[in-house]
């Protein structure tokens, strides 16, 4: 059978006529009503000398007895043959392939953003058990898709991209942390040399999967090329007994003719497809405000100064549970402090909402400090030996042990069935450390969010691992916002909403003003530059504003005034983004969202470093309709950003300027003269 799935300008040509696997002849732009049978016959490859007798086919489940001797998709079996093909709908298809006792079931879908979901069911039929040690999945890639992307990056500096040209044999990426990690690969995109932002041909994976994890492009001196992904099994972590079965994490595959922003189009439309759409409230994290340091006295003075300024969530962080007085000990004690708090935290709740906001809390429930009743009650609930290496003082609870898991989920719902909180900052702050506990783990960790979010429907969870180590599409499933990194350093945050937003929508993505000095690099800026950076996402705030003069409390209450004004724009419009003279960490760049009818945009042109030229390049916005007259105008974030020109362009002037939309993305308007660390935030509206 050879099946064609088409959607939002997207194909997808399976060849599953058997007896091997079916194979993906194309995944990229829509071909029309073409003949499946006319283009795989006219693909078919020559035979080299020296080679198999037959033309080589990469099959889905390509290996050795295939020709295929690349990375197989199946580890420890071979000879698969094709039993069974179906259409569960026109945009999907599951087929069923035998290699001995083992039955493999493909589920392949086009979803209706063009997007490309396969995941493997691997069962055991036999009589002996099976240790599966990969179940990847790999797309073919087209010859001329020659240079590769992923991302790289430590704690509060994630999501660092990195170039590079992909020669014959494999760019493996391996997570071997228990979460994806800072240095997650992310997104592993492969395109034509050159591609950009807005230009280019690119074929993109992620695996939706929150574990240990494999991602890898692969050429072959064959002249193929694949991207491949999957779950990173441990020696023996998979056990397959007669009859058992092993699911596979969702591979997510993309393609744009466009570029990045092709991309993030394609995911974006896909996640606000599946995620509720609600607006996205204004937070504000007692984290860097006050730390440890908690009391009705010391926090009512923040919720006053919070209500002020128009915040609509109050979010408490780390230190408001029993022995809680650093990051030592206590972790897992669930109970409320009686000598801090000693009616509970209904005071202070109450104080929250009487202030017409939203109470929110933050927890950490799979991990442990030794020093705790918890560990103490229980040790045999930490995972690994009693010498395991502790990570910011913490070992890991076994979530897979039954009492650890129903543990922590009744002492979830007792918090959250005593108190109104709307909102769980859900931490995670150390890798696992140990080999083989992954899977189990992490899939233990998606059941008790789903029986939580079962007993609380309403409840929103952030996904926090110190900060931003696990951003991917298995854990938002479960999430209702990704805490993006620890660092709220706006210099840093540029980069790194830049990259995250590649693939996860910028509501989705928390961006928070802190204070002048930023607590984790020293730094000092602008409140300018740290509230445009903060509006163009899950805007929030974590800073103590009684420390906070009146000017400045007045500008950041006229901020959060305009990101409610702008939020149906921020949070469904389309994401562009120019990269300006500089490539991958340009001295100046410009991001913004485009209005899905493309009648008004907000962007930022953002200063990182001083400028090379004494006369930058002019602003360009791209995603304009170019046949549409547009205004620019400055919109007031702050203070104005402080310029070193003897006179303003001439636009800047006056105060606006109308062009048409093929000229403002094609040529642009002159920019003012940023100092280094200074971002410019443009209103764009069509004139009528």
């Amino acid at each position: 059978m050879l099946i064609q799935l088409r959607s939002a300008g997207t194909g997808l040509v399976l060849d599953a006529r058997g007896p091997h696997p079916p194979a993906i002849v194309h995944f990229g732009r829509d071909l029309g009503d073409v003949d499946p049978v006319s283009l795989v016959d006219a693909l078919v490859p020559a035979v080299p000398p020296s080679a198999m007798d037959l033309p080589l086919r990469l099959s889905l489940l390509a290996g050795p007895d295939q020709g295929w001797t690349g990375r197989p998709a199946v580890g420890g079996a071979s000879a698969w043959r094709l039993a069974l093909v179906s259409r569960p709908s026109p945009v999907s298809v599951t087929t069923e392939s035998r290699s001995g006792p083992l039955v493999l079931h493909t589920s392949i879908e086009l979803t209706a953003q063009g997007l490309l979901r396969l995941r493997h069911r691997l069962t055991n039929t036999g009589d002996a058990p099976f240790t599966p040690s990969t179940v990847d999945m790999l797309l073919p890639v087209p010859d001329r898709a020659r240079e590769l992307m992923d991302f790289s990056g430590v704690w509060s500096y994630e999501r660092r991209p990195q170039r590079m040209p992909l020669r014959d044999g494999v760019w493996l990426r391996e997570t071997r942390h228990g979460r994806p990690g800072h240095d997650d690969p992310y997104l592993m995109m492969l395109g034509t040399p050159g591609f950009g932002f807005d230009s280019g041909e690119i074929w993109a994976v992620h695996l939706a999967w929150s574990g240990d994890k494999r991602v890898f492009a692969e050429r072959s001196p064959l002249g193929r090329a694949v991207l491949g992904c999957g779950e990173l099994l441990g020696p023996g972590e998979i056990v397959l007994g007669p009859g058992e079965s092993y699911e596979s994490p969702w591979a997510v595959a993309g393609w744009s003719d466009s570029g990045i922003d092709g991309l993030s189009a394609r995911f974006h439309a896909e996640i606000r497809a599946v995620k509720r759409p609600i607006p996205r409230p204004v937070v504000l994290n007692t984290w860097e405000a006050v730390y440890f340091d908690q009391s009705m006295e010391r926090l009512r003075p923040l919720v006053d100064a919070a209500a002020e300024v128009g915040v609509e969530r109050f979010v408490l962080d780390d230190g408001w549970f029993t022995g809680r007085t650093d990051d030592r000990r206590a972790l897992g004690d669930w109970t409320v402090d009686p000598e801090r708090w000693p009616d509970g935290l209904h005071p202070l709740v109450n104080a929250v909402r009487e202030r017409g906001m939203e109470f929110g809390l933050w927890v950490e429930p799979e991990m442990v400090s030794p020093d705790s009743a918890l560990a103490r009650a229980h040790p045999d609930w930490l995972l690994g030996p009693p010498d395991a290496l502790t990570w910011r003082h913490q070992r890991v609870l076994d979530l897979a042990e039954p009492g650890a898991w129903q543990y922590v989920l009744d002492s979830l719902n007792a918090l959250l069935s005593e108190y109104p909180i709307a909102y769980l900052k859900w931490d995670q702050n150390r890798d696992l450390l140990l080999e083989g506990v992954s899977h189990r783990q992490t899939t233990a960790l998606y059941r008790l969010l789903a029986a939580l979010r079962a007993r609380h429907p309403h409840v929103e969870i952030e996904s926090c691992a110190s900060g931003g180590a696990r951003v991917d599409l298995g854990i938002l499933e479960h999430v209702d916002r990704f805490w993006t990194s620890d660092t709220n350093d706006p210099l840093e945050r540029q980069r790194i909403q830049r990259w995250t937003g590649v693939l996860v929508p910028p509501e989705y993505l928390g961006a928070h003003v802190g204070a002048p000095t930023a607590h984790i690099t020293g730094r000092r800026t602008d409140l300018g530059f740290r509230l445009a950076t903060a509006l163009f996402g899950g805007a929030g705030i974590e800073w103590d504003l009684t420390t906070a003069d009146d000017s400045d409390r007045r500008a950041v209450a006229a901020w959060v005034a305009l990101y409610k004004e702008l939020r149906p724009l921020l949070h469904t419009g389309t994401v562009v983004r120019t990269a300006l003279p500089g490539g991958d960490d340009p001295e100046r760049l410009l991001h913004g969202v485009v209005a899905a009818d493309r009648t008004q945009a907000v962007y930022a042109y953002v200063t990182m470093r001083a400028s090379a030229s004494a006369l930058p390049a002019p602003i360009r916005f791209p995603g304009l309709d170019p046949d549409r007259t547009y205004t620019v105008r400055p919109l007031a974030v702050g203070a104005a950003p402080r310029t070193v020109q003897a006179a303003p362009p001439g636009w800047v002037e006056r105060g606006d300027v109308t062009l048409p939309g093929r000229v403002l993305a094609e040529v642009g308007i002159a920019a003012p003269l940023l100092t280094p660390e200074r971002a410019l935030v443009l209103r764009v509206c069509a004139v009528a």
